[in-house]
């Protein structure tokens, strides 16, 4: 892997490797919470990455003994007027709509604990792969403050019975649970979880990087759109799609039976 000096600060490292850039949140002993800084480190990291043409996939994780537990409260208390308030909430906005419309998959290699913020993270993901052990939840209701902005990542994610029960209850559910509503893709187990997200990441690194933007871009937007439009709107992206470079090369690799040579274009 080649290692890249946080450039925003300790908070945040990356490593690149084969197309895949892995992020870590690097609190450990605040539970990788999300600080201003580190929020803000992160979404300079995925803007530089945008912009990297190397870079096919991402990977988020954390360091220590959790994924991430949310906004640092402390931080939060220490600044309690609503101007700091409404600057956290719209960071955390930004952040995470910035993995939402990055055009490349972003991945979520989940161990320990991913709650409030931590688990809104998870859901705004495109994919997540979670250790045996992983747990997540949101917890906002049992200190009075409902999780409301990780509600609407949640809610995109996974049926809103399940979200509603985690809503309103705070509970920890397990990883198998955390399949089973499809907040996560995968369950392994944690000594196997960096080779699981690996495997996975290279799987989606081998496909045509423009592809792969035009698919992730057109899977969101149709998302909110009544039938009639999204078949609409699908079909132009199809149109566009085909008309591409790369598209006419996987057709044609396919046909002549050969691997495919992506150009990006």
């Amino acid at each position: 892997m080649n290692v890249h000096a946080p450039i925003s600060g300790p908070d945040l490292l990356r490593q690149d490797a084969d197309g895949v850039a892995w992020l870590t949140l690097n609190r450990p002993a605040a539970r990788n919470a999300l600080s201003m800084g580190l929020m803000e480190a992160l979404d300079a990291e995925l803007v530089r990455i945008e912009a990297d043409a190397a870079v096919r996939v991402v990977v988020i994780g954390g360091a220590g003994p959790a994924f991430c537990a949310g906004h640092d409260l402390r931080e939060i208390r220490a600044s309690p007027t609503r101007a700091a308030y409404e600057a956290t909430f719209a960071l955390c906005a930004r952040l995470m709509l910035r993995v939402v419309r990055l055009p490349k998959p972003v991945i979520a290699r989940v161990h320990g604990v991913a709650t409030a913020a931590g688990c809104q993270l998870v859901a705004s993901c495109d994919l997540a792969v979670a250790a045996d052990t992983a747990r997540f939840a949101t917890p906002g209701v049992n200190i009075g403050l409902f999780c409301s902005t990780p509600m609407v990542a949640l809610t995109r994610a996974v049926g809103r019975k399940a979200a509603m029960e985690m809503l309103l209850t705070g509970d920890l559910i397990d990883a198998t649970q955390a399949r089973e509503i499809g907040l996560v893709n995968r369950v392994v187990a944690e000594a196997a979880l960096d080779t699981a997200v690996a495997e996975l990441a290279g799987q989606i690194a081998a496909k045509s990087p423009l592809t792969l933007a035009i698919g992730k871009a057109a899977f969101y937007r149709q998302a909110e759109m009544t039938l009639d439009a999204a078949y609409a709107y699908a079909g132009e992206v199809m149109t566009r799609n085909m008309l591409a470079r790369d598209a006419e090369e996987g057709i044609d690799a396919f046909l002549e039976k050969r691997p495919p040579v992506w150009t990006g274009t």
